[in-house]
């Protein structure tokens, strides 16, 4: 039973590993669509109801302790939507390949020492 569960242990890490390297880019991050008022007076975005100007979209991020934000251009959406979801599955990914390292490596230091 403990040489079939390390087997199956091992199977599931090399499947964790194939859709790691299936990734595409990788993008830390939230993305936020904003809408401002300009300065100018007399501009619609002054009016009442206020026609604001937008939608801008920009992503957050913090890497190495420094946070940061960057807009992004419309014709850019779907590539910065597809590498923050790949962002948010290697972390998935990542957590589940150490879970079944974790087991693994219990399962081998209980047959060592019995």
């Amino acid at each position: 039973m403990t040489i079939y569960r390390e087997k199956l242990l091992l199977r599931q890490i090399e499947r964790v590993k194939g859709q790691l390297a299936a990734l595409g880019g990788l993008r830390p991050g939230s993305l936020s669509t904003q809408y401002n008022v300009c300065g100018t007076p007399g501009c619609r975005c002054k009016v009442t109801p206020p026609e604001k100007h937008g939608p801008y979209y920009q992503v957050s991020f913090a890497h190495k302790g420094k946070s940061s934000s960057k807009f992004v251009r419309k014709e850019d959406l779907a590539a910065v939507r597809r590498e923050l979801k790949d962002y948010e599955t290697m972390k998935t990914l990542l957590n589940r390949w150490i879970d079944l390292a974790t087991e693994l490596y219990n399962l081998r230091l209980v047959n060592k020492h019995p």
